[in-house]
């Protein structure tokens, strides 16, 4: 399993930040290193994944807090780890506390403020881009935690393009026509470019922005629901302020 990093982050000492990838399936792990509980995988097969990812990035599971993902817009403050709820975003500012964002096509965003130390991830498909998720975590973080877009480091994750993502009109409707294209009396839609330019309507400079030109669909090595169906695993991003000595 290779470790997917973010430049930005990679240079910041006090931040640990990684995303799982796929394995091909076998006999053994039929879903290619899932760490999801949700989706029918053997439990103990994804708790050994689960703790084999989280010490690739120097943490353990019982350092991580995690959500379960309802495609909403409830934004949870964690102060501690472990299992926090219905939620699709979690803020923290504990230090040695990962916040743990799944996904398999969706985009999923990851802030760091490093004057106010507080971290966030947020999961927004297209249902939480339509309820700006990512939005509402940003106010919360100015509001709650002093933040200023000026001070706001962003990382995009790689997730579905545009080119592999065929939604209905029922779906496209929600979105300015920047951001979809018909095709075949259907739409191709760019989630993750709507989530940028929420990024850069809020204030933040774009060279503080890094978003991932992988596709999840595209790319073999990550997981995709649209690709894979029924049988796809989903991955982990982890996103963790560390306590530098």
């Amino acid at each position: 399993m290779k470790i997917i990093r973010s430049n930005l982050f990679n240079s910041l000492q006090q931040i640990a930040f990684g995303l799982s990838t796929r394995v091909p399936s076998s006999d053994n792990d039929p879903y290619g290193f899932n760490l999801s509980l949700s989706i029918g995988d053997d439990k103990e097969r994804v708790i050994r994944n689960r703790e084999l990812f989280y010490n690739k990035i120097g943490f353990t599971s019982e350092q991580v807090a995690y959500q379960y993902q309802v495609h909403g817009d409830r934004v949870k403050i964690a102060d501690s780890s472990g299992f926090v709820g219905e939620n699709d975003a979690m803020i923290t500012s504990r230090k040695n506390i990962g916040l743990a964002i799944t996904t398999a096509d969706c985009a999923a965003v990851f802030i760091y403020d490093g004057l106010n130390e507080v971290i966030a991830g947020v999961h927004s498909g297209w249902r939480g881009t339509v309820k700006n998720i990512l939005g509402k975590t940003l106010q919360i973080l100015v509001q709650e935690f002093n933040s200023k877009p000026e001070d706001l480091l962003v990382y995009i994750a790689p997730s579905i393009s545009q080119s592999n993502y065929e939604v209905g009109e029922e779906v496209a409707v929600h979105f300015d026509q920047k951001y979809k294209k018909e095709y075949n009396n259907k739409f191709l839609l760019d989630v993750a470019s709507v989530n940028f330019d929420i990024l850069l309507m809020h204030g933040i400079p774009e060279d503080q922005i890094e978003k991932s030109p992988l596709c999840s669909y595209n790319s073999t090595f990550l997981h995709s629901y649209r690709r894979d169906g029924d049988r796809s695993g989903r991955a982990l991003a982890v996103i963790a302020m560390k306590e530098i000595k």
